[in-house]
């Protein structure tokens, strides 16, 4: 099976073409260039370079955050339009999940950690099981602060994800002897993990409904926020 994984929940955006366990294409752009300016054509590039038409799809992956709400509404609306236009159906792929399951098998803990702005981080801790070989999720998804994220961890953990770039040090001297780190270029979710976990999730025809599924959000937006400082109920 084909399916084609997409991310624009974090700054850098990637799209993966996966065939069964097989990596065929991936396009990763770490760039400051708006999505929406770049997201068709990385699409159109990957299918391009894996020989790949979307007839030959068997379905589209998309990261549903959290992550930049402005990201998510473009990969969502694109995915949901790629959808409609081919018949394809769509599965979705937690963010924090997909950067945990790109840190190898391992006792410790790992934390998924993405900028949130404001001086909060969305997070959330997981662990492998390693009797049946996967990752669950030992945490809620939560917009925290840092100090308060430091606050909770007692045991060694492994952090990953862009969010490093901004409180990479701040973990390392909180916790210097719980604090390990991925590798610097798993910190950027790549595309072809969201294609391969979103495999699964088509094999158990866990689809989406494209009525109604929206991106994990968290918290609100700066916009909700204003909207509902000026409309009190």
């Amino acid at each position: 099976m084909k399916i084609l994984g997409i991310d624009t929940s974090t700054s850098c955006g990637s799209v993966g073409l996966v065939d069964d366990e097989r990596i065929i294409a991936e396009h990763l752009l770490n760039t400051p260039v708006t999505h929406s300016e770049r997201l068709l054509g990385a699409i159109e590039s990957v299918l391009r370079e894996g020989r790949c038409s979307v007839n030959d799809l068997d379905g589209w992956a998309i990261s549903l955050g959290p992550g930049s709400f402005t990201g998510l509404r473009i990969g969502v609306s694109t995915v949901k339009g790629l959808s409609f236009a081919t018949g394809k159906p769509v599965v979705g792929v937690p963010t924090l999940d997909a950067l945990a399951s790109q840190v190898s098998p391992t006792p410790y803990l790992i934390c998924p950690v993405l900028d949130a702005r404001k001086r909060e981080v969305y997070a959330s801790f997981y662990q492998y099981d390693e009797e049946k070989g996967t990752i669950r999720r030992q945490s809620p998804y939560q917009a925290i602060r840092p100090g308060h994220l430091i606050q909770g961890i007692e045991k060694r953990t492994i952090f990953i994800g862009e969010g490093m770039r901004t409180y990479g040090n701040l973990f390392k001297e909180s916790l210097p002897s719980l604090a390990a780190f991925a590798c610097p270029s798993l910190n950027i979710l790549h595309g072809s993990t969201v294609a391969s976990l979103g495999l699964e999730l088509l094999h158990l025809g866990e689809t989406l409904d494209l009525s109604n599924f929206t991106p994990i959000y968290i918290r609100p937006s700066e916009a909700e926020i204003k909207w509902r400082e000026t409309h009190p109920v």
